[in-house]
């Protein structure tokens, strides 16, 4: 049995064809939640946001002119849904965030160097601004490409690559600042 790509199931539903819907939904859900997971490392969040964005992609599903571009569009729309999410929650965040800069704190004369240097990092990846943090984390973490990452956020490849770049100097020079400290 071959697979049936996302441009023909779309396609098929626009055309009244319910049942496509359905194997759309099985195809993708998981990969949504992940996502989502990934962003907001949360799972129960995760498996709202993922809801939350089926109601979008439900209701947007007939208008979309370019049903080979499905991924892409559907992976940002979890993707602004768990920024959403992250902004609402931001409180949240902040504690966690002065909570990881204590632990760093009183764990700097415990750990090795590279313990050391890897909790410098994580606090100072949590310093970035959040477009830059999460441009780090897709390209990091995630291994995803320049064009990946563009089409995820809908970003030009340009704006990604300076993200980035932006990113890894204020990286490096917290890095430094933390060193002299």
């Amino acid at each position: 049995m071959r697979k049936i790509s996302d441009a023909t199931l779309i396609l098929a539903y626009q055309s009244g064809d319910s049942k496509a819907l359905n194997t759309l939904v099985k195809k993708w859900h998981l990969q949504f939640c992940k996502f989502a997971f990934w962003m907001v490392k949360d799972a129960d969040a995760a498996k709202d946001i993922a809801q939350e964005s089926w109601k979008v992609i439900f209701n947007k599903l007939t208008d979309l002119k370019e049903p080979e571009k499905f991924k892409s569009w559907a992976i940002s729309i979890v993707n602004r849904k768990s920024i959403d999410y992250l902004r609402a929650n931001q409180r949240k965040a902040l504690q966690l965030r002065n909570y990881q800069q204590e632990e760093v704190q009183h764990n700097v004369e415990e750990g090795d160097d590279a313990s050391l240097y890897r909790k410098k990092l994580r606090k100072a990846i949590l310093e970035l601004p959040e477009n830059q943090r999460i441009i780090i984390q897709l390209f990091y973490l995630q291994n995803y490409s320049l064009k990946e990452i563009g089409e995820l956020l809908g970003i030009s490849v340009g704006t990604v690559k300076s993200r980035l770049f932006h990113a890894r100097e204020k990286l490096k020079l917290s890095i430094k600042n933390r060193n002299h400290e």
